[in-house]
């Protein structure tokens, strides 16, 4: 089996596709690209069983085969190799490849390609067609907030709640939520399911800025993401998500509206002195004033700054984490942001001061207690 690719255009390719390969000493071919080729088109896979990526590109060949391709090597030596045409000879018994670029002979073993896993197909699937600008903004906004513990599976995803009047996407770790919908986003009927962080971390470095529409298949184990010649499959969180919407309080009297770039620098410069363990700042409300502080006892550091602000409520004195509110304030957009509080105990909620029509973002993060010892 032989073809002929552009270097530049290949590497362009298998980087798209490189994510979704595992480093497994299980089943090393998850190691490999799956290389297909047939009617002048290379197909490549890559997959770690959970998460499978396919993309194609046309190539210059007369033949058809299929050959598990060594992904570490393959890309290494490709980075390192000018745009130029590059020819692949493959060995249809023993799968050996040799490449030729330029001047130079580079051999490596690939593996039979039929011992590649299947890649899952499309079955008995429900579908809906996204914008590539919503799909990336929603995976944005709420894959930080995301959670790392496996003892919680449901946590490590994003929550998706299609309905006929908008669509919702929910990630949480306990210690902070986000909710962001968007109403110009509908499917026909409600469903939801819970998509892995890596497949939408994958996806969303996959996802082009020009906006085309995305096509989403989905059925009770996997969701299938296809746009132009990109196709990618995951397996669902077979999890209940928790009820997040109890979560959220509805009676704040407390708000706050402040500069967010203003908050933002303020903060980052407030925790450098607090605790290294709980990143904990003090927020004390009254008028229009807003005072952040925190403490470092260990160190004797202590950094204290004033700010003016819109209030409408109690004077107020509450801690956060400021690394959460750094996190969600880097993910917000526009100029104000609205602090919602209602006790010192109660879970404080950021929404932004002018929301586009089309979309209803609403963060919200747990306090930490305050010790009053200053």
């Amino acid at each position: 089996m032989r073809f002929i690719v552009s270097t530049s255009t290949l590497l362009k390719h298998l980087q798209t596709v490189n994510g979704a390969s595992s480093s497994s000493t299980v089943l090393p071919i998850l190691e490999n690209f799956l290389f297909e080729i047939k009617d002048g088109n290379l197909t490549i896979s890559a997959t770690d069983l959970q998460t499978s990526m396919t993309t194609a590109l046309a190539v210059e060949s007369k033949e058809e085969g299929k050959v598990a391709v060594p992904s570490k090597i393959l890309l290494d030596t490709l980075k390192t190799l000018p745009d130029q045409p590059i020819a692949f000879n493959i060995d249809d018994s023993t799968f050996a490849i040799e490449i030729s670029a330029g001047d130079g002979k580079y051999k490596l073993s690939g593996e039979n390609g039929d011992d590649f896993p299947k890649i899952p197909v499309v079955e008995n699937a429900s579908s809906v067609n996204l914008p590539a600008s919503v799909l990336t903004e929603a995976i944005t906004k709420t894959i930080f907030a995301v959670s790392n513990d496996e003892l919680r599976p449901a946590m490590t995803g994003v929550f998706c709640q299609l309905s006929p009047q908008h669509i919702t996407f929910v990630a949480t770790d306990a210690h902070k939520l986000v909710r962001y919908r968007r109403m110009d986003s509908k499917a026909d009927k409600a469903t939801s399911f819970i998509l892995p962080k890596k497949a939408l971390t994958l996806l969303k470095a996959a996802l082009p800025s020009t906006d085309i529409n995305v096509s989403v298949d989905y059925n009770a184990t996997s969701a299938f993401f296809k746009f132009e010649n990109i196709n990618l499959v995951c397996r669902l969180i077979d999890e209940r998500y928790p009820d997040y919407e109890a979560v959220i309080p509805t009676n704040n009297p407390n708000k706050l509206i402040i500069d967010r770039g203003l908050f933002l620098n303020t903060l980052r410069r407030v925790v450098i002195f607090a605790n290294k363990t709980t990143h904990q700042v003090r927020l004390k409300i009254s008028g229009s004033e807003l005072n952040i502080s925190s403490e470092d006892l260990d160190f004797a550091n202590e950094a204290h700054e004033r700010l003016s602000c819109q209030y409408d409520g109690e004077d107020l004195e509450i801690g956060f984490n400021a690394r959460f509110l750094i996190e969600m304030l880097s993910n917000l957009s526009g100029d104000e942001v609205t602090l919602e509080l209602s006790t010192p105990n109660r879970a404080g909620l950021l929404i932004p001061q002018t929301n586009d029509e089309n979309e209803d973002v609403l963060m919200l993060v747990m306090p930490v207690m305050l010790n009053n010892s200053y």
